[in-house]
């Protein structure tokens, strides 16, 4: 079941995808702000409550609709309403027109119309950023966007609808790594600001909640790519990065495509009306590049191969074991 609701909910994201201020994502946006207004009191413990709340509710609510359908309709619905989560909760096209509008203009050699496009997606200031430069934040955004938008949420649902969870893992995935980003950047702009407390949750949390996905998206990058060269960036540069999942991640990615990645972050411009709650950037804050080329635009098409690789890796592997239970 988990390998055709996967087939469907990204067939139908690459014809249909969601537009930016939906009402879906609106609505868990009002959902996180309920909560942490509600529950978060500033204590440690009411931060973890305002977390459970924010998470773990909609998780079940998933959940239960998902064990009712299977108990008074049967698999076929079922299946239609784990490919309706799945097409909510991951896909490239939430991501990739930022990609694609930039490398377009790099392709044209409109670096100006290019900075501009990169500050508009992270909401950061690239205004003296160089060519080079650009196209490597626009990979590791990109590395980082396709991990939390679409490999990591395989991975929670591929393992607990294995136990009968249905969709509830790539809701439980989507909505960690949402709070933890939404609620630092409220913060951050003094709009109904998360405690201390709440933020240390939800940060803490992530980072569990990520360790397992991010190893499972590097080692695949690593089988796609280049994987002596990914594994060893893997072993000495993931640790120089401050946020140790993602920087498991774009080791390998440098790795799997012979490019240096690490460096100096990008300066957040945070505005009230910013679309992009968090600057990917901050995970590569002050950390040593690791080897490999300077990022070149070809990278680019290289990225967009290792992405695409790995998907049909991840559709193999669960079309083999739907196969496998189907005759067992």
């Amino acid at each position: 079941m988990s390998f055709f609701a996967i087939l469907f909910a990204l067939l139908i994201e690459q014809v249909r995808p969601l537009g930016r201020g939906n009402p879906i994502h609106a609505g868990l946006r009002g959902w996180a702000r309920w909560a942490s207004r509600n529950f978060d009191a500033g204590a440690p413990h009411h931060g973890w409550v305002a977390w459970g709340v924010a998470t773990l509710v909609p998780s079940l609510v998933v959940l239960g609709i998902h064990w009712a359908l299977v108990l008074t309709l049967g698999w076929p619905l079922a299946v239609l309403w784990n490919a309706a989560i799945l097409y909510v909760t991951l896909g490239f096209r939430q991501f990739s027109h930022h990609f694609t509008g930039i490398r377009d203009a790099l392709d044209a050699g409109d670096e100006a119309r290019a900075r501009e496009l990169l500050a508009q997606w992270q909401q950061v200031d690239a205004s003296e950023l160089p060519r080079s430069e650009i196209v490597r934040h626009v990979i590791e955004f990109s590395v980082l966007a396709a991990h939390r938008h679409v490999f990591g949420v395989l991975a929670w649902y591929s393992v607990l609808a294995a136990f009968g969870l249905g969709p509830a893992g790539a809701v439980f995935y989507r909505m960690c790594e949402f709070v933890a980003r939404y609620w630092r950047y409220r913060s951050r702009m003094q709009v109904q600001p998360a405690s201390d407390a709440l933020q240390s949750a939800a940060s803490r949390a992530w980072a569990a909640v990520d360790w397992l996905p991010a190893r499972a998206t590097a080692m695949a990058f690593a089988i796609v790519g280049s994987f002596e060269e990914a594994i060893d960036a893997w072993r000495n540069y993931a640790q120089r990065f401050p946020n140790d999942n993602d920087g498991v991640v774009l080791a390998a990615t440098s790795g799997a495509v012979n490019v240096r990645l690490g460096g100096e972050a990008l300066k957040p411009v945070y505005s009230p009306n910013s679309s992009q709650p968090f600057s990917a950037g901050e995970a590569t804050a002050g950390t040593a590049s690791t080897e490999g080329r300077a990022a070149e635009v070809a990278h680019l098409r290289s990225i967009v191969g290792l992405v695409w690789r790995t998907v049909v890796l991840w559709l193999v592997l669960l079309a083999l074991l739907t196969l496998a239970r189907l005759l067992g």
